[in-house]
């Protein structure tokens, strides 16, 4: 008996020089099962400068090649774009580079599917279980839980988490704004401004196995001081339109 399928999931993963991992993510993703729900991944390889396009050619799945560097918001944005067109109902951001294990996409689908949430970010800090990141970044992030309780009122613990789930009305939403350079924290004051209701779940996560992040230790104080102001610009740019 053919099952009736009453969700249609896409797993948008950007992918910059990820040519170590992405196979192996795709084998991960097709053992998950979710009753009544098809999943349908969508790699985009945002202008690699590796062999990351050739592994996904070879690979035969479903990918869509920037022509320019996008960076991860507008390479996440496209996925967005991508959802709304062909009528998902469900689009989950996961990252290319497995620290993001697929076997936690069901905490993360649930909510949505019993209509507790229009947005589920996946959080390694609830539980503290899992890869939890360097001293850094946790201070970072720490920094941005309290940049966005005084700004929206809201408290999510893992705010640069990119493991995240949305309902139709929030690809919506995301198709015509969202952060380009460092999305995540941005991407929780433009949601809360436009009433989607969020929900922080704990999950596993692993740590990178192979390839560098593009967010690297010379790099953060910078991130963190970009992303305070933006974030900043963007709450007044919001709550003057209304």
């Amino acid at each position: 008996m053919k099952t009736e399928i009453n969700k249609n999931i896409l797993i948008i993963i950007p992918c910059y020089n990820e040519e170590g991992n992405v196979r192996t993510l795709y084998q991960k993703i097709k053992e998950i099962e979710i009753p009544h729900c098809r999943i349908t991944p969508l790699f985009i390889n945002d202008y690699s400068s590796d062999n990351t396009l050739k592994v996904l050619d070879e690979m035969d799945v479903n990918y869509l090649d920037n022509p320019i560097n996008l960076r991860i918001g507008g390479t996440v944005q496209t996925g967005f774009l991508y959802a709304w067109e062909y009528g998902y109902d469900i689009a989950v951001q996961m990252d290319g580079d497995g620290q993001h294990p697929p076997k936690e996409l069901s905490k993360l689908i649930r909510p949505l599917l019993n209509d507790e949430a229009d947005v589920v970010i996946g959080s390694r800090f609830i539980q503290k279980e899992g890869f939890q990141s360097s001293v850094m970044r946790r201070f970072g992030i720490k920094f941005f839980t309290t940049l966005n309780k005084m700004l929206v009122g809201i408290t999510i613990h893992d705010s640069t988490s990119g493991y995240r789930a949305y309902n139709k009305k929030a690809i919506q939403l995301l198709t015509e704004y969202y952060p380009d350079e460092y999305p995540e924290p941005e991407a929780i004051i433009y949601l809360s401004h436009k009433k989607m209701k969020l929900l922080e779940i704990p999950v596993i996560m692993d740590e990178r196995v192979e390839g560098v992040s593009s967010i690297g230790s010379f790099n953060s104080l910078y991130y963190m001081i970009k992303v305070s102001l933006n974030s900043l610009f963007l709450h007044l740019k919001l709550k003057l339109n209304g």
